[in-house]
């Protein structure tokens, strides 16, 4: 199981950043993630829906994958 603990866009000069955090992630969970986000900016799913599909737990129920480029991990803290 995966526990997000933090996820927020922010703005910096012309570039959006997009921050999670969790206690780990699964193969092409964050790109799953930010391109149902895209697609909730564009109209494809309400807020309401992107919700659904965050407790469905189901890949097939969300929207598209975003490409890898411009997505980098930043740092991994081991405890």
């Amino acid at each position: 199981m995966c526990e997000v603990y933090d996820s927020a866009w922010n703005e910096d000069q012309d570039f959006l950043i997009y921050r999670i955090e969790a206690n780990r992630f699964l193969w092409g969970m964050v790109r799953t993630i930010v391109g149902t986000m895209i697609d909730v900016s564009r109209g494809r799913f309400s807020r309401e829906q992107f919700e659904e599909v965050l407790l469905a737990r189901d890949r097939k129920k969300a929207g598209q994958t975003a490409p890898a480029q411009g997505l980098f991990l930043e740092k991994v803290i081991y405890e």
